[in-house]
């Protein structure tokens, strides 16, 4: 099982994760803003992510770390 982890408060809320996730897993938070004001990214089920880090290669501001 593979392991996300956010630095939400320097996400931007630009979707491109979400994008490019195969199974559909990471979500802009609907309830949240982080300290600039923008809504961070969120995985659903953290069980179901297979560690392929679409979304840490397409993150421009690199806020997204994968480990299996």
């Amino acid at each position: 099982m593979a392991k996300l982890t956010f630095r939400t408060d320097l996400c931007k809320g630009c979707g491109l994760c979400v994008n490019v996730c195969p199974k559909h897993l990471l979500v802009l938070a609907k309830d949240k803003l982080n300290k600039k004001g923008h809504s961070p990214v969120e995985i659903t089920d953290m069980n179901q992510c297979i560690g392929c880090a679409f979304c840490a290669t397409m993150c421009p501001d690199c806020i997204i770390k994968v480990e299996k």
